[in-house]
């Protein structure tokens, strides 16, 4: 694999360019659906990697649950801070790495990531510090993009204008039950189900394409690595994409999609 400090300061540079906070207001009920389904109780140890701008971390606190949220982005982690303290909820946020969770064996209860560690660029890591900080007979709860999913078939074409390191893991991997179910192997029992996702958004499927290009930080950097004609192309293509895929109108974008929803118990 490719130097590993570059990789990882490269996802930050990509986490923190954009704005991903303006995109994850759209994914709001999605996550309060999958938290909804982690069956909380009060005082619950709850462990969110991977974070953001507190999608997960907002509604498990609501629940009661004792929350701490992670995340590489610093500017994600402080819009979460904000929002936890406009709704007077007491959650800890501080920078980590799915890979090295600053964190104690068994502390948690729940450990949850939704869309975020199954970008780490090395999924063993992730696994392995996962079930090191759950508790045993806890849960560990994921939320990832299958391969088939709208966001790999758009991240499908970027690639081809700005390839990924050649030695990277393919993040929807994490997508596919047989691969979750050998990475985790007799560590955790798993279950996996397909689940539903739609992006509900007030304006059409052009303008959609734009916002995401404008807010969306590894968009950003392939954009900066393209000349004007390749740039050009990527975006045109990106905005035909989003045009044949809507499900709704001119003036509303919706897109149904699915994820996979992995229910880890370690042993």
């Amino acid at each position: 694999m490719a130097e590993i400090g570059q990789i990882k300061q490269l996802m930050k540079i990509m986490w923190t360019s954009g704005d991903f906070g303006k995109i994850a207001q759209f994914m709001e009920r999605s996550a309060e659906e999958f938290v909804r389904g982690l069956q909380l109780k009060p005082g619950m140890h709850v462990l969110d990697v991977g974070c953001g701008t507190g999608n997960q971390s907002i509604p498990a606190a609501r629940a009661g649950a004792k929350v701490r949220g992670v995340d590489i982005a610093s500017n994600l982690l402080a819009q979460a801070a904000e929002r936890a303290t406009h709704e007077r909820l007491n959650i800890e946020f501080k920078e980590g790495d799915a890979e090295a969770l600053p964190f104690q064996d068994q502390e948690f209860d729940v450990v949850t990531s939704m869309f975020a560690a199954m970008f780490a660029p090395r999924p063993e890591m992730v696994v392995s510090e996962f079930v090191r900080v759950c508790k045993p007979g806890g849960l560990i709860a994921m939320g990832n993009w299958t391969a088939g999913s709208f966001v790999a078939r758009q991240n499908a074409v970027a690639s081809r204008f700005v390839p990924p390191p050649p030695d990277a893991a393919n993040p929807m991997d994490w997508g596919d039950e047989r691969v979750v179910k050998q990475r985790f192997g007799e560590r955790a029992d798993v279950v996996c189900t397909r689940r539903p996702f739609v992006f509900d958004l007030p304006f059409g499927p052009e303008q959609a394409e734009e916002y995401f290009s404008r807010h969306l930080g590894p968009m950003q950097i392939v954009l900066s690595r393209l000349d004007e004609s390749g740039k050009e192309q990527l975006l045109e293509e990106r905005k035909q994409f989003w045009v044949r895929e809507n499900q709704g109108d001119a003036n509303h974008t919706i897109i149904r999609t699915e994820y996979l929803e992995v229910h880890a118990r370690p042993n």
